[in-house]
């Protein structure tokens, strides 16, 4: 893959959040907003981000496929995609819609390449922080434009931070997560947005980060992003994730010691 895809990614994101997601931002009118299932936002913005991003990336790729949130909520048949042959572009508009719907942040704009299956690149931008991670399969990670390594080695388990999205575990689950948020130095609740988690993870302000929900648009770029730096990203029962993957449970780590110390305190604990 040519550097120039990564570039010419990069600049079809931020040209949108800037003609199109950030104008919106705190400007919703009260029918710029609606639920395309029960609790699921869906703003103006984000149909018309969707669209302009999906125009330019069959642009750079013609005749890729693009699988959008947005475009799955009318259509989920386009998720068989994921696991077929080509190039597909994964896309989530707006990643944190709630939070952008509720003119907070964070939020951020996301895409990942596969190919033949496989995620091969990735990118996620949190344009208000102004924030952009790049990965390319067996060529690193890189934020704002500098190469990151995630570090091999852990500090003692009552000192590792992260986040946990406890509220959407089953009852049994969150009890042992909740319970166990005791052995680790600090266990956020999350900030609503897939995005800026996979980001922190980058930047070192956490180690971990604990999902239920795992939808592709949503972690598709974040985990190409950890592994191309040195991380991992498994399910609960220790198997890599794959956005193709329909099962719930997700544990994002700086490396497989903190993933296996995480997994201890949090989902076994017994």
């Amino acid at each position: 893959m040519a550097d120039t895809l990564l570039d010419e990614v990069a600049g079809l994101l931020r040209e949108t959040a800037d003609r199109v997601v950030l104008p919106s931002f705190r400007h919703l009118g009260a029918g710029d907003v609606t639920e395309k299932a029960p609790g699921e936002l869906v703003t103006v913005a984000d149909r018309k981000a969707e669209d302009v991003i999906a125009a330019g990336l069959r642009q750079l790729r013609p005749g890729s496929v693009v699988v959008g949130e947005e475009a799955v909520a009318d259509d989920p048949e386009l998720l068989r995609h994921l696991a077929g042959a080509g190039d597909v572009w994964l896309v989530d508009p707006i990643d944190g819609t709630a939070n952008f719907a509720a003119g907070r942040r964070p939020f951020a704009l996301m895409i990942s390449l596969h190919t033949d299956g496989e995620p091969v690149a990735a990118w996620v931008f949190d344009p208000l922080a102004g924030t952009l991670a790049t990965a390319q399969l067996g060529e690193g990670t890189y934020l704002d434009g500098r190469p990151v390594r995630l570090p091999s080695t852990a500090p003692p388990v009552g000192e590792l931070r992260g986040a946990a999205m406890t509220k959407f575990l089953p009852p049994a689950a969150r009890r042992r997560a909740e319970s166990g948020g005791a052995r680790v130095g600090q266990l956020l609740p999350g900030q609503h947005c897939a995005g800026r988690e996979y980001l922190d993870l980058l930047t070192g302000r956490q180690q971990f980060v604990l999902f239920w929900r795992t939808l592709p648009w949503d972690h598709g770029p974040g985990t190409l992003l950890v592994r191309a730096a040195g991380g991992v990203a498994r399910r609960f029962d220790g198997t890599d994730y794959h956005p193709a993957g329909t099962d719930h449970g997700l544990l994002v780590a700086v490396n497989d010691q903190v993933w296996t110390e995480v997994h201890q305190a949090l989902l076994v604990n017994e």
